[in-house]
């Protein structure tokens, strides 16, 4: 393992500075590099054979990094007095109402597409794999679908959206 402690010595002090620069932080910076090191103790003689140690350790640094910033997630304290937004979800609710009048206008495919995935959970993997189709085609399918069903439900139920976007009225209609 004298070629890992060498290689380490080499290159740790700009992984260190790189780490330091990407995360923000000395004491994540050093986590990193403390995992970089322990995958690169993990491949035993087999780091010793390897071309070049430093475009190694710098990739597998990249990539820890994407791991950690995939997982991490970013939080925001909401204020106590934030309104409630039940007048929104309320609206949500009822508007389901006209959901099957409209997905009984649709195409077999387009309802097919909505009923399996987004009422009944099936996976965009699952329900690709079951019509014979690509993952990229059930999910054009899918996406495809679900505007159809957004312009029609629009149309059916007289649906007004505000400037952001959210349910402000519409018809109920069954």
């Amino acid at each position: 393992m004298n070629c890992l402690t060498q290689a380490w010595k080499l290159h740790a002090p700009e992984l260190r500075g790189w780490a330091r620069h990407r995360l923000g932080s000395a004491e994540d910076g050093e986590d990193l590099l403390q995992d970089v090191f322990l995958k690169a103790l993990r491949q035993g003689q087999n780091f010793c054979t390897m071309q070049n140690a430093r475009a190694w350790l710098f990739e597998v640094a990249r990539n820890t990094l994407a791991d950690r910033l995939r997982v991490a997630r970013a939080t925001v304290e909401l204020p106590d007095d934030l309104a409630s937004p039940q007048p929104v979800a309320e609206a949500v609710d009822t508007l389901s109402g006209c959901l099957p009048r409209v997905l009984s206008e649709l195409s077999n495919e387009d309802r097919d597409a909505i009923t399996c995935c987004d009422l009944q959970g099936l996976s965009q993997a699952d329900y690709a794999a079951s019509k014979g189709l690509s993952l990229s085609a059930a999910k054009s399918r899918l996406q495809r679908a679900r505007l159809r069903m957004k312009q029609q439900m629009t149309l059916v139920c007289q649906v007004q959206l505000d400037a952001q976007g959210h349910v402000q009225d519409f018809v109920p209609r069954g």
